[in-house]
């Protein structure tokens, strides 16, 4: 069994993750889902956090976080994601409660809670894990890893150099991949290659009512995806889930990793690849994926929840 907290801005494939992950019980224990401004404002990804849990029927504490990145403003992507930051679906209201308004301390309190080492599972801007390593460094001791979606090293979507997680608080990233954790990197290199084709995304129209949900919200995005050269859908969240459920699926190298906060390169993540080099290789830059048992995961996830 593994305990994580799942820190996000709902967000389709946010959104995806959240579900599979709680579809998952006999793997994963979720000890909480925080949220932080990034896909859109922090009004509006947490209103769609509320609106995913809400529909499972999760009883899962959700708390609220930081709205702006450390040093800059906040930077969203409605081009990707629409106006809600998660358009697509309808729902019919946001009655999900809100456990804390604290996310770096609601965090804290949940690790300290539990008997064993808590994953971290970054799927936004990491402002919010940032400042829980900066005010409460004891934690590290209680973290197990730090499995995040963000970055690239091949190249950027938000910049031709920077992945959009990361640039939107490049300061924030670089706390994360300089703290000597291990950390579990699903960036572009590997999470566009994760991907569900049109047909696959039709396949799910007709199923439960999780199934047709996951439909709404990948339909949408698969056609706003268009604009940005993707025929099928990559699911670039779901990755750093699929990761702890099966990280058979998944193959990468050891580095170390860093990232550029100023300048024109200003979100880039680049690796010391030098064969001599005394920094610390703590991150497992994921660079392939077994895509069928990669979508399989996700409908089998939705197959449990059509069920209850």
């Amino acid at each position: 069994m593994k305990h994580i907290i799942i820190d996000c801005d709902p967000g389709h494939d946010d959104a995806l993750a959240i579900i599979t992950a709680i579809a998952n019980k006999k793997k994963i224990n979720i000890l909480g889902v925080t949220t932080i401004g990034g896909n859109q404002t922090l009004e509006k990804v947490t209103a769609n956090a509320k609106n995913i849990l809400e529909y499972v029927d999760s009883s899962i504490p959700l708390a609220t976080g930081q709205a702006e990145p450390l040093t800059k403003s906040l930077r969203i992507a409605p081009e990707a994601h629409g106006d809600s930051g998660m358009d697509g679906p309808y729902f019919h209201g946001e009655k999900y409660p809100i456990a804390s308004d604290n996310a770096v301390l609601f965090m804290y309190n949940k690790i300290m809670e539990c008997d064993h080492k808590v994953i971290l599972v970054g799927l936004g801007p990491l402002t919010n894990i940032a400042l829980l390593l900066k005010v409460f460094p004891q934690i590290k001791n209680k973290i197990e890893y730090i499995s995040i979606m963000g970055g690239g090293l091949d190249h950027g979507n938000i910049t031709p150099l920077a992945e959009f997680n990361i640039y939107v608080d490049p300061e924030a990233a670089r706390i994360i991949f300089q703290s000597d954790l291990p950390i579990v990197m699903s960036g572009l290199d590997v999470t566009e290659k994760a991907e569900i084709t049109v047909d696959e995304i039709e396949s799910l129209q007709h199923k439960g009512r999780v199934s047709h949900l996951a439909y709404e919200l990948l339909h949408f995005y698969n056609q706003s995806g268009r604009q940005f050269g993707f025929t099928n859908s990559p699911i670039h969240d779901l990755c750093a889930i699929a990761y702890i459920l099966n990280p058979d699926i998944f193959s990468g190298c050891f580095y170390s990793v860093d990232v550029v906060t100023d300048g024109t390169a200003r979100g880039l993540t680049f690796a010391d690849k030098r064969f001599v080099s005394d920094k610390t290789k703590n991150t497992l830059v994921l660079d392939e994926v077994d895509r069928d048992k990669f979508v399989d995961l996700l409908i089998e996830a939705l197959a449990v929840l059509d069920k209850n």
